[in-house]
């Protein structure tokens, strides 16, 4: 790998790629975790959490069979996916994105996230020729995402272009996971024992059993990445890192549209979405975040 070099060559500051990322993923994570999301499944027939959680996030990609939504997610077990079967015959994929789309309106609304119309706009006009100009080879997710039309609430329709860049480091991450020979069970496990994502949530959302997990243990364990009890390694933060080195390195071409100063802009002008959630108690764990505070 040639991380400065890509960076040189895109032009991108890796430093501000990161952060953009992490304000990315935190502006739109909180559609998770709001009470509204479930709300608005449970007017379309749906109560319990899984199978609303993958209509929801699988709506763009049209009525698919569960078995491709596993495939563009990775991380979860096949026995979690299975448990959307059926949701397309209980509402249509457009009606779960235009529920999704309400869960988000209600909740920036209730939180009252402090952006105005020109910031907004602002944000817009950086962000809208970065999914325009987007490679989607290979980005699933992202791809989807970007053929939904855009609501007409201007920040709701912000969050959802904000998705659709959320999504894209999505994929590239996972292309990342498999070259570097990490598959879905195993990068659940780096990121709790690192301290990443909290194991009780990945345990009661992705479904692997107790032997799958201590499968992926044992692997880690052989790459030097775990101890015997489980516990990181220096090794296994050292890799952990690396491998958000390889996925900024792929996304530095996404922001060169818009050039660090722009990309710095965008962060702050986006910050105060994952601020508003924030203080609202929204999240049962800290969200990662950059050191870039939000716009005046």
């Amino acid at each position: 790998m040639h991380l400065a070099n890509t960076f040189a060559r895109d032009g991108m500051d890796p430093n501000a790629v990161r952060e953009v990322s992490l304000t990315i993923n935190a502006a739109h994570l909180f559609v998770y975790f709001i009470p509204e999301t479930p709300e608005e499944a449970a007017k379309l027939g749906v109560t319990e959490d899984g199978p609303a959680y993958f209509a929801f996030r699988s709506a763009p990609m049209g009525a698919i069979p569960w078995q491709v939504t596993l495939a563009a997610f990775y991380n979860f077990s096949p026995r979690s996916v299975q448990a959307m079967a059926g949701v397309w015959d209980t509402a249509t994929p457009e009606q779960w994105q235009a529920a999704r789309f309400a869960a988000v309106d209600r909740a920036l609304r209730r939180v009252g996230v402090s952006l105005t119309a020109g910031q907004i706009a602002e944000a817009r006009s950086l962000i809208d020729p970065v999914v325009a100009s987007a490679d989607y080879a290979g980005k699933t997710m992202a791809a989807a995402n970007a053929s939904v039309p855009l609501p007409a609430d201007p920040l709701v329709a912000l969050w959802q272009q904000i998705t659709v860049l959320r999504e894209w480091r999505g994929d590239a991450h996972v292309t990342v996971l498999a070259a570097n020979g990490l598959g879905p069970c195993d990068c659940n496990v780096l990121q709790t024992a690192t301290g990443h994502f909290p194991e009780a949530i990945a345990r009661a959302t992705r479904l692997w059993n107790d032997e799958e997990m201590a499968a992926a243990t044992s692997r880690l364990v052989a790459r030097g990445w775990l101890n015997a009890d489980g516990t990181a390694t220096d090794a296994c933060i050292a890799a952990r890192e690396q491998i958000e080195a390889e996925t900024d390195e792929h996304c530095a071409a996404l922001w060169t549209p818009i050039g660090d100063a722009n990309v710095r802009r965008l962060t702050s002008l986006i910050m105060p979405i994952h601020e508003a959630f924030t203080a609202a108690r929204t999240y049962p764990f800290l969200v990662e975040m950059g050191a870039t505070q939000s716009a005046a």
